[in-house]
């Protein structure tokens, strides 16, 4: 069984769906939207099996995310 979408991909398996993870086991992105900092964020996500979106993630360039106490 593979533990990431990268894994799945190179297994060939195509229909893939990674194990949801509850948003408090790792950290939202502040980074804007588009920029190279927020790509690198989610494919440090997919790497680590980790869904690639966070409820908390910054989705608006003018509205920076709440900080959030480091766990």
């Amino acid at each position: 069984m593979p533990k990431s979408v990268l894994e799945a991909i190179k297994m060939g398996l195509w229909d893939f769906e990674p194990p949801e993870v509850d948003c408090g086991l790792f950290d939202p992105a502040d980074a804007m939207p588009g920029t190279k900092e927020k790509l690198s964020v989610l494919a440090e996500r997919v790497k680590r099996g980790l869904p690639l979106w966070h409820d908390s993630d910054r989705n608006d360039v003018e509205a920076p995310t709440p900080k959030r106490k480091p766990r």
